[in-house]
């Protein structure tokens, strides 16, 4: 007890007004007080009084403009709706603590509509964040990707720092998002900007040792006034100083191997290789397992004393990042490009090695992440003493269960449902959404929370940790609380974690979605923000809703160089169960192609001596139907049918004629040559369609039934035919 304060006096009374967020679901809406209720994710109740001066909106992703729902808000307060509620707390009065919204966000136009989880949220989020990169580092798609010119340093605007340094693992991380973009839009800038850095990263950060067949990777370079460099080999960057981490080598081919997915550039799978030869070789510990965290930049030696030198601690280590980083940010990714089963054991040992050393549940609810060599633990460690970092427990859960669709275990299982099951009361915030960063590991005597070390901030690459997680543990498990854990944290990072003014992501927002702008974390790009992490949760957030979740088609493009993979292209997404997902339909340079693997999700390849545009559109296995917006051009839309159509399976083309419609088309044709059957209730619902629509549809290459069907219905002049039925 301060002595300044009397032992009898009652202190840190709340008597003052402040401002804060509260998320939860509307339980009602009374009118005469003009006051709505809602219920917390950990079902608190919260009563939010409306005045003449609240605004409300509608969620917005990037590139989208602001909708103001003020007029509409108090008719949109349904029972059942979640929403975000910003507003100021009035302590000590008549009733209690009075809350007045300032302003309200709501997440669709229904009730139980959540924007960010229509069918192309995802996608569209992503390609905005790499045009943000493209502009911030290189002046706009088509201008050139000279990677000279790259920064690591970004202002929160988008803006180069004075500073001439370039670190390896953020052009990575940069090359990573932008292949990722061209994987789900097929934008060529994209690839050719990824191209471009994955060459420049290859021959101005890689030495390549012949003689021990391995690659390492420097740390960054200085690009000199003269146009000369300066290799930097050790890192300069906190705990790490003057070591080689592991982490930053594995982050150092994420971007390489991305782009190998989609092209199958040898070099590139020369240079991944010989980097995991450098992890095998110098960072493993072939005796008690596992991989140490830095090696001597000199010896490479992980026991090195000179890791122990000037406040460093880092010889005979082990910890999370020189672990379980394998598997996200490279190795899958390489399995699903090649099959080889040497990365899918590569892949197993590390998840294995998870399993066998992390849980600590006897000491505390999170994982231990830091360790000696013996795998006793590191609890003085650097900056992380005791402490646990949210995300890296939700990293887990979510990874092994990507690895336990390709070799199944129970103990996977058990260890990412017991992390899903404790997070949410000792990880997330269940007041406002999201989840924070850094916390103690064990409470103190008489504590309730376990306290945050830094301040209540939520990063953004532990928001797509934990989305992630509850998203392929919804769609693999199908438990209620964890579809419930996916949605209120996508509705966290979709509320506060865009910038919808300047473009990209926020590096941290406090616990109420304020943006946190103090010192790097006011950047868009530094040493530890790049696109890496907004791009993967783009992507996988899209394979897991649509082909796990609310079963809808997802389109994935690939650019195979000659020769590539032996001919056959893999196809899959991400490591999911065997059976889940399957190839529809498949487009080489624009022509469909049907020499395909429907359940194998493969693609052979014709013999080509220029590169191929593949576009293979994959649907949830059984999807009867799918429905493709293939071209717009000139306010002409061509969409192609596939399978069943029926009124059960209208929406989903509905979808697709609102989304020509939106970019202006006024001339629509549906190419009906892969559909097989046609209702005639889906005939009356095209005609009806068609009569209250402004724009025209033509359909073209019907046979069989379909065109039975459409020759047989009586409202076929509804629709204008091209073509003809045949």
């Amino acid at each position: 007890m301060n002595p300044a304060i009397g032992l009898d006096e009652q202190v840190n009374q709340i008597t003052f007004t402040f401002s804060d967020l509260v998320a939860g679901y509307v339980t009602g809406y009374d009118p005469d007080t003009d006051t709505v209720g809602l219920r917390t994710s950990d079902g608190r109740p919260f009563a939010a009084r409306l005045t003449s001066t609240t605004v409300a909106e509608m969620l917005r992703n990037l590139g989208e403009a602001y909708v103001d729902a003020s007029a509409q808000m108090r008719g949109l307060l349904q029972p059942g709706r979640f929403i975000h509620v910003y507003g100021v707390f009035y302590p000590n009065e008549a009733n209690g603590t009075g809350f007045e919204a300032k302003h309200v966000l709501l997440f669709g136009k229904e009730a139980d509509e959540y924007r960010f989880e229509s069918l192309d949220w995802w996608q569209r989020q992503v390609r905005a964040i790499a045009d943000f990169y493209l502009l911030a580092e290189f002046g706009g798609a088509g201008n050139g990707y000279d990677f000279r010119g790259y920064r690591t340093d970004l202002s929160m605007l988008g803006t180069k720092a004075q500073s001439i340094r370039q670190e390896t693992d953020t052009i990575s991380r940069l090359i990573y998002g932008l292949s990722t973009a061209y994987l789900l839009s097929g934008g060529q800038a994209y690839l050719d900007a990824a191209v471009a850095g994955a060459n420049y990263l290859v021959e101005h950060f890689c030495a390549v040792d012949r003689s021990q067949h391995i690659a390492y990777w420097y740390h960054a370079i200085d690009v000199l006034p003269d146009g000369g460099e300066r290799k930097i080999l050790a890192s300069e960057f906190g705990d790490d100083y003057n070591a080689i981490p592991c982490y930053e080598q594995i982050y150092a081919v994420a971007g390489l191997t991305q782009v190998y997915r989609i092209t199958g550039e040898p070099r590139l799978r020369e240079i991944i290789d010989l980097t995991i030869n450098l992890f095998q070789k110098y960072f493993r510990d072939p005796d008690r397992g596992g991989y140490y965290s830095h090696i001597d930049p000199v010896t490479f030696d992980p026991r090195s004393p000179a890791l122990d030198t000037d406040g460093h601690t880092n010889a005979d280590r082990k910890n999370w990042n020189s672990v379980g980083d394998h598997i996200p940010a490279y190795l899958i990714n390489l399995y699903l490009a090649t099959g080889e089963q040497r990365y899918a054991d590569m892949l197993e040992d590390c998840c294995d090695t998870v399993v066998g050393h992390f849980p600590d549940y006897d000491a505390s609810p999170f994982v231990q992440e830091k360790f000696f060599g013996d795998w006793s633990k590191d609890q003085e460690y650097g900056q992380q003493q005791n402490r646990a970092i949210v995300g890296h427990n939700l990293k887990i859960a979510w990874n092994l269960m990507r690895m336990n669709s390709l070799r199944p275990k129970d103990e996977y299982v058990a260890l990412a449902t017991r992390i899903a099951d404790l997070m949410p009361s000792v990880g997330a915030d269940p007041q406002r959404g999201g989840w924070y960063d850094m916390v103690e590991r064990v409470t103190g005597p008489g504590e309730h929370f376990h306290r945050l070390v830094w301040h209540d901030r939520k990063a953004w690459w532990q928001q797509e940790q934990g989305i992630l997680a509850y998203l392929i543990l919804d769609g693999l498990l199908h438990r209620p609380e964890y579809a419930k854990q996916a949605r209120e944290g996508a509705a966290f990072y979709n509320a506060w974690m865009l910038d919808t003014g300047a473009g990209g992501v926020y590096f941290n927002v406090l616990a109420n979605g304020t943006p946190f702008e103090l010192g790097g974390e006011r950047s868009k790009g530094s040493h530890s923000m790049a696109m890496y992490h907004s791009a993967e949760l783009g992507y996988l957030a899209a394979v897991y809703g649509n082909l796990l979740r609310r079963e809808e088609p997802l389109n994935l493009w690939f650019q195979p160089q000659p020769g590539a993979f032996g001919a056959t292209l893999r196809v899959a997404p991400d490591l999911l169960p065997p059976g889940r997902a399957q190839i529809m339909q498949v487009w080489i340079n624009g022509h469909e192609h049907h020499d395909f693997d429907p359940d194998a999700l493969t693609v052979t390849l014709p013999h080509a001596d220029q590169p191929q545009t593949v576009r293979v559109r994959m649907t949830p296995a059984g999807l009867a139907f799918s429905a493709d917006l293939t071209g717009s051009d000139g306010g002409r839309a061509d969409i192609s049918l596939a399978g069943t159509l029926s009124l059960n399976t209208m929406p989903a083309l509905h979808a697709r004629l609102d989304e020509a419609r939106r970019i202006g088309c006024t001339a629509i044709t549906l190419d009906a040559a892969d559909l097989m059957h046609l209702d005639s209730a889906a005939v009356r619902d095209l005609a009806l369609t068609r009569q209250h629509a402004d724009y025209t549809l033509a359909v073209v290459n019907a046979t069989g039934q379909v065109a039975e069907q459409l020759r047989d219905s009586e409202l076929i002049q509804e629709l204008a035919t091209t073509g003809g039925p045949r």
